[in-house]
């Protein structure tokens, strides 16, 4: 999810001098160091919670000068469901003020995410529009 956009400026002073910036934006996921078990809401499994944010920076000769765009996400380990939470609750959990979330804290966001569908047959991943398994040939 790290997608960099590169942009050199060459500045002509004088024939022989050249100057030359190079910067770019580019958006960036951050784990956070936050912990939690609980039974999954959406699975109903016994799992673990983990913070992470998404933002989009600015650098200058490679250098990050400023952030902005933060977002604050949970996500569900036994499941893999992604939650969004509320942006003051994100920038405590990022402080490392906040040690437990309700449930009610948490806005579902993808039921599945990062999980890949396998065939039951070999186990190989499918992707979702698939309707047999390319590997072995079986009906997913």
């Amino acid at each position: 999810m790290n997608k960099y956009i590169e942009i050199t400026i060459i500045i002509k002073q004088r024939e022989k001098d050249k100057m030359f910036f190079v910067f770019g934006i580019s958006t960036k996921e951050k784990e956070l160091d936050f912990s939690q078990p609980i039974v999954c809401p959406t699975c109903g499994a016994y799992g673990r919670l983990e913070a992470f944010m998404t933002y989009t920076y600015f650098s200058l000769f490679f250098i990050p000068l400023f952030r902005w765009n933060k977002k604050y996400f949970i996500k569900s380990v036994c499941c893999g469901s992604l939650y969004t939470i509320d942006r003051e609750l994100g920038r405590a959990i990022e402080r490392g003020e906040i040690t437990r979330i309700d449930e009610s804290d948490l806005e579902v966001v993808d039921p599945g995410y990062g999980r890949r569908r396998t065939c039951r047959n070999c186990m190989s991943p499918l992707e979702k529009d698939y309707e047999y398994c390319p590997r072995c040939g079986m009906k997913a």
